[in-house]
């Protein structure tokens, strides 16, 4: 394991070498988010596929609103008369948190690359790295501790918050107006004969992108930086993959 972390060191490490003539002492800063960025285009196919999914499980609402007043008195026979439904259509209601799940390994290499003060039995150099005056390997207790919020280090988080606040509000407008959409399409009668939990799903997921917000604040500057990256382009894909496609018919997405 110190060996792959080594080679992965050196990755970023050269490419904030070629950054460095514009960046200067952000250089490994910018390497983080070309990385991430590289990261997101790589997992970019799942995502269409992800989409393509979704305007197909949207495909089955009317048979799926057929399905709920069948067996609108046992939740039971409801949820597997849907999950058939689904096997049969080749529809997978999971498709949506794949793009999630194939980022996580990076995620978690920047996190334990600047939590560890060495690499490979040698100083973890990484960590002397910074973002304007934040290093790289630092948290935002740290920034807290050295000038509070509004010092040179707490300002580049207030920045990120600021950001990440700015698309999880994005989101969180987007949600609501396509739940209202679907549910202004919902037949009359039809309301509350759900699929049983997605109706928790749906109420839990608009305030899903503020939990970012913890998230930026505890881990190291460097993994939250690939958070931060991550996050505003997952929404502006979202807005372009799932324009057409109402937020009922797959709900998981949009946490993705």
């Amino acid at each position: 394991m110190s060996g792959f972390m080594s080679l992965f060191a050196d990755l970023v490490g050269s490419i904030a070498d070629l950054l460095e003539p514009v960046f200067h002492v952000s250089a490994m800063a910018a390497a983080i988010v070309l990385f991430t960025a590289c990261v997101r285009l790589l997992v970019h196919p799942l995502s269409r596929a992800s989409a393509r999914g979704q305007k197909a499980r949207a495909r089955l609402n009317p048979q799926i609103a057929e399905l709920r007043k069948k067996h609108a008195k046992n939740p039971e026979k409801l949820q597997k008369a849907v999950l058939e439904l689904h096997r049969e259509e080749k529809v997978s209601p999971l498709s949506g948190c794949l793009p999630s799940l194939f980022q996580l390994p990076a995620f978690f290499l920047l996190y334990h690359l600047f939590s560890n003060s060495s690499i490979g039995g040698e100083a973890n150099a990484l960590l002397g790295h910074k973002l304007f005056a934040a290093p790289l390997g630092g948290r935002w207790a740290d920034a807290l501790g050295d000038g509070g919020p509004f010092g040179a280090q707490g300002l580049v988080y207030l920045a990120l918050f600021a950001i990440v606040a700015a698309v999880a509000t994005f989101n969180f407008r987007r949600t609501k107006t396509q739940m209202a959409a679907t549910a202004a399409a919902t037949p009359a009668g039809d309301a509350g004969q759900q699929v049983p939990g997605m109706g928790a799903i749906t109420k839990v997921m608009p305030f899903m992108s503020f939990m970012t917000l913890f998230t930026v604040a505890f881990v190291p500057l460097a993994a939250a930086l690939y958070v931060v990256t991550s996050t505003t382009w997952s929404a502006v894909e979202r807005a372009v993959l799932y324009r057409d496609v109402p937020i009922g018919a797959g709900a998981l997405a949009a946490a993705g």
